[in-house]
């Protein structure tokens, strides 16, 4: 009985913590001012009108108030599906966290004979990476014979930089490090995506 308290305990703190974390915002009738300024969903002020002339627009284009700046007088809410409200923050949010983020080295491990399908797993793996700000490490583990058979490794890389083209740049050419063969790669800019576009009408 005790465990079970105790572990049902655990899950409403969690619970708890998770809704603390969360955004709150209110929308349609649960917005008491008298009047409002309402923008549209790119931002543009539609104007200042009465609570009950607000709600009506609302209604009329299946829309909802979702307010913005409570503090403001009057307040300022935003006429928007409120589900796609939540999904512009969420991706705000995603986005000023890469920014912020420090880039990190995330590592990928495979073999030096891995199969087509395991290898855009990995593929597509990286690319999420790159979309984070990360730099990747691939890494190529030798075991046993496979020692022999270094090339392989190299073939797989090659096969990576070519899958990855315009999306990722090497930083760092594959080389041995042990039992291992190892290359670093990191996002490929819109800098860098034009020089490489002029180096090519250059030869051309």
């Amino acid at each position: 009985m005790y465990k079970i308290l105790k572990t049902s305990y655990k899950r409403l703190k969690s619970k708890l913590k998770r809704n603390r974390n969360k955004e709150f915002f209110r929308k349609n009738e649960q917005i008491r001012a008298p009047e409002f300024r309402v923008l549209d969903r790119e931002g543009k002020q539609i104007g200042v009108m009465s609570r009950d002339e607000a709600l009506q627009m609302a209604r009329d284009e299946e829309k909802d108030l979702v307010e913005i700046a409570g503090q403001a007088n009057p307040p300022v809410v935003k006429l928007i599906e409120f589900s796609k409200f939540l999904y512009e923050q969420k991706k705000k949010k995603k986005e000023e966290k890469r920014k912020n983020a420090a880039s990190e080295t995330k590592q990928l491990r495979f073999g030096p004979f891995i199969d087509e399908h395991d290898l855009e797993v990995k593929i597509r793996r990286a690319k999420e990476f790159f979309e984070d700000g990360d730099k990747v490490k691939f890494i190529v583990r030798y075991k046993g014979r496979q020692m022999a058979r270094q090339e392989a490794g190299y073939i797989v890389m090659k096969r990576i930089v070519e899958k990855l083209d315009g999306i990722g740049k090497v930083e760092r050419e594959p080389k041995m490090e042990g039992r291992q063969l190892t290359m670093l790669m990191a996002r490929e800019t819109q800098k860098g995506k034009n020089k490489a576009s002029e180096a090519e009408k250059d030869e051309n």
